[in-house]
């Protein structure tokens, strides 16, 4: 399905590229068909196990949080291709990017799904190690992980050069980076900024913008009169438009892309056309401006029964495979929300240490401050008798 366009909307140059169409067919295509020729049966189920699978999880998400037990969550329904091709693509050593919606990327690169709803329970502001899992923390603020992942791939890029020019020995594979980001942050000026300091230094950056068609309440139409794709061109770099609902299409670019970047052939832009199926997040209502036949016409493209059509009819998978995916969700829903009930939530005076990796006089007295200021209160136990006694005079 086309996005809506504006009436002033120029007519794009970059193809819109898909292998695996709304039916479950598969076609051929120069430029991505040579990059899945690899993936195989077993490939593909392992494909629609990570999609389904972060499906339940966001569903499960998405119930804890109606019933109070999240302060909020961000729904990932409807890029799962998206997010898991893309990836399934990189090499354990890459360095990953997420803005707040990426679930299924950062589950892939093992971070448990109890490990992230810890910061949407409110008791981290991370989660997770960024060093062991090569995937940053989540970030709240729009586009502003973008720049972090361009000068990490600048710094990555300069280490290797200067390891070259001393003859130590460096990795046979370059390090690439990935910074994710979605199409209303594509208008936000770090991410322009980012893409000159990456083109003018040939960064090795992928920047993945998933066009889920709406920032919040904003139409794409009204935020471009072009794909995003086009945009790459005038950084001086080749920017790709896919099916983003399509996950071979965007395995295929994702790998292509990486490739053209390890081999020193500065950054690249990949476009993922999919669309949000459910609300922004869980403090949005999607019906107050957004049309139910367009919901319903996106999803007919739902990611995941296209890839189980094309199992089903084209490697005659069966019943048997869905319903173990099936119950690995359901266990797996049952597990978060298991981790979820028994967090214990920090004590207030925690975070002073958090504030900086070693020990800093200011925040100390700060935090002195703050647990003389608690002990001025009576103990929680007096105060439930002291109300106690006044209900009965």
């Amino acid at each position: 399905m086309a996005a809506k366009t504006h009436p002033g909307t120029v007519e794009s140059t970059v193809p819109r590229l898909q292998l695996l169409d709304e039916q479950g067919t598969v076609h051929e295509d120069p430029k991505l068909s040579p990059f899945v020729q690899d993936i195989d049966t077993v490939e593909l189920k392992g494909l629609y196990r990570s999609m389904a699978l972060a499906r339940r999880v966001d569903e499960e998400a998405t119930s804890l949080q109606r019933q109070g037990q999240l302060v909020l969550w961000v729904p990932l329904r409807g890029q799962e291709a998206a997010q898991v091709g893309s990836a399934w693509a990189t090499q354990p050593t890459d360095r990953l990017f997420p803005s707040y919606r990426e679930h299924a990327v950062v589950f892939h690169r093992g971070v448990k799904p109890g490990q992230l709803l810890q910061l949407f329970r409110g008791h981290t502001a991370g989660g997770w190690d960024p060093n062991e899992y090569r995937v940053n923390l989540y970030t709240m603020v729009l586009a502003a992980q973008v720049p972090h992942a361009v000068g990490y791939a600048m710094g990555t890029a300069l280490d290797r050069k200067a390891a070259e020019d001393a003859g130590e020995p460096v990795n046979e594979t370059p390090e690439a980076v990935v910074a994710y980001y979605g199409d209303g942050a594509s208008t936000e000026g770090e991410i322009h900024e980012s893409m000159v300091f990456a083109a003018s230094y040939d960064a090795p950056v992928l920047f993945f913008v998933q066009n889920n068609q709406w920032a919040i309440s904003v139409p794409f139409s009204t935020q471009s009169r072009v794909p995003l794709a086009t945009r790459a061109a005038g950084y001086g770099f080749e920017g790709l438009r896919v099916d983003g609902n399509d996950i071979l299409a965007v395995l295929a670019a994702t790998r292509y892309a990486l490739d053209k970047i390890r081999r020193g052939e500065g950054p690249v832009m990949i476009e993922a056309e999919t669309y949000r199926m459910g609300a922004h997040t869980t403090a949005d209502d999607p019906t107050k401006y957004r049309q139910r036949d367009e919901e319903e016409e996106w999803g007919t493209l739902d990611p995941i029964e296209r890839l189980e059509m094309y199992l089903r009819e084209t490697h005659h998978v069966g019943d048997e495979f869905f319903d173990s995916v099936a119950n690995e969700g359901r266990e797996l829903a049952d597990e978060l929300r298991a981790d979820v009930l028994a967090m214990v939530p920090p004590t207030l005076d925690e975070f002073f240490a958090k504030a900086y990796a070693d020990p800093h006089t200011l925040i100390e007295a700060e935090r002195a401050e703050y647990l003389d200021y608690q002990a001025g209160f009576a103990p929680q136990e007096d105060q439930e008798d002291s109300g106690s006694e006044g209900a009965h005079a």
